[in-house]
This record gives structure tokens, C-alpha cells and sequence, in this order.
């Protein structure tokens, strides 16, 4: 059986974790992952990704931060034309919102209380400052050491917090479940369906 081949292109390394798991589960091959070198450098070679789409399958996955309400205004500046074969998706307001919505298991892998997750993630003003609160209530000594940043370091995260977020995605996240806490993840899950069966 023929597998269809997917490039991509994201923001950092925890969003290239997620985009391949996204392949996997809609049944494409991951092919290079260009980027992760941050937005500036996305936006600056949008133009060549979407003309490459043209001809073979695309993912480009960006956090919507605040620089709109909503995602539909910030794919209109960023992309106002998509080709056939491009995905292009906005994680509301960052990716974490992403990892939050699979509410069971991001509460096992922190070890935290499930109610401790929040019902809506795409509501949150800043998921990833929420995943971090989250972290500080955990049980495990090591989660706390690794995800809360240390006083006086002026970082928003801990030392380890990316490689914890990758961890979480490859081993124990399901963005089936997840989808059904987050709309732009559900959207997302939709729009690479359809590039999957061919469907522009």
C-alpha cells in the first residue's frame, strides 16, 4: 500500500513532535521537518513552503499567540491563498492547548489531579504558562525540577521542560482524544485527513 509522504515546517522541536505524531496517526509518512528556528523564520519563507505544496504534501503548524483573536485572521496575513496540497494550522493560543486536551493522560504524566486540567484549553490566555502551573502542583519531585523554571533564571519554563513535552507527545499523548477538548486541534486533525485521501 502507497503512503503518502508529508513535509512540514513548525516553530521549535516540541512542535516537530507533534506534527509527526499527527502524520502517524493519519496514516502519512514524515518526511524533512524544516524551521524550528522560531516565527520570524517561518513567516519569511512561507511563500517557497506554500509554492512546494503545489506539489506534494505540506504541514506548517504555528502558535496563534496573540497576534489575532482567533486563527482565521492570522492564516488570512500569513497565507491568503493555500495551495491544494498545504496544511496550514494554527495551534490556539499555543500547542500546549494541543497536549492539554488529552486531560487524562497529561494528569498521569504530570501526576496531578485530572480536575486539575482545564475542561477548554483553546480558551486559555497562555496554555504553555498553564502546563507550567500545572507542573508545580505536581507529586513528583523530578517533573518540578525539570518543567518550573529556576528563580532568578528570568526564563518562562524549566531546563528540561521541552524535553518533557516530547516525551509526553511521542509515548503517551492521543490527539483523537484530545481534539475533542481543542477546536483547532480538531480542525487540524480534519484538514491532514483530507490532504491524507487526496481531497483538496
Amino acid at each position: 500500500m502507497h503512503v503518502e509522504v508529508v513535509t512540514a515546517a513548525v516553530e521549535g522541536i516540541v512542535d516537530e513532535a507533534v506534527v509527526r505524531r499527527l502524520a502517524k496517526h493519519a496514516g502519512l509518512e514524515m518526511g524533512s521537518v524544516y524551521g524550528k528556528n522560531g516565527k520570524d523564520h517561518l513567516r519569511q519563507r512561507i511563500r517557497g513552503y506554500n509554492n512546494a505544496a503545489r506539489f506534494s504534501l505540506w504541514i506548517i503548524l504555528v502558535d496563534l499567540n496573540f497576534e489575532a483573536e482567533c486563527a482565521p485572521p492570522l492564516r488570512n496575513s500569513w497565507l491568503p491563498q493555500p495551495a491544494d496540497k498545504m496544511c496550514f494550522r494554527v495551534a490556539v493560543r499555543k500547542v500546549e492547548s494541543w497536549l492539554l486536551g488529552d486531560r487524562e493522560r497529561i494528569a498521569n504524566f504530570l501526576r496531578v489531579q485530572s480536575v486539575s486540567i482545564p475542561p477548554s484549553p483553546d480558551a486559555l490566555p497562555d496554555p504553555r504558562d498553564a502546563m507550567v502551573a500545572l507542573a508545580a502542583q505536581s507529586r513528583r519531585p523530578d517533573i518540578r525540577e525539570d518543567m518550573l523554571p529556576r528563580p532568578g533564571s528570568g526564563r518562562p519554563i524549566g531546563p528540561a521542560y521541552t524535553s518533557r513535552m516530547i516525551e509526553f507527545v511521542e509515548n503517551y499523548w492521543r490527539p483523537e482524544v484530545a481534539a475533542r477538548s481543542s477546536d483547532s486541534l480538531r480542525r487540524c486533525l480534519r484538514r491532514l485527513g483530507e490532504i491524507a485521501r487526496g481531497r483538496q
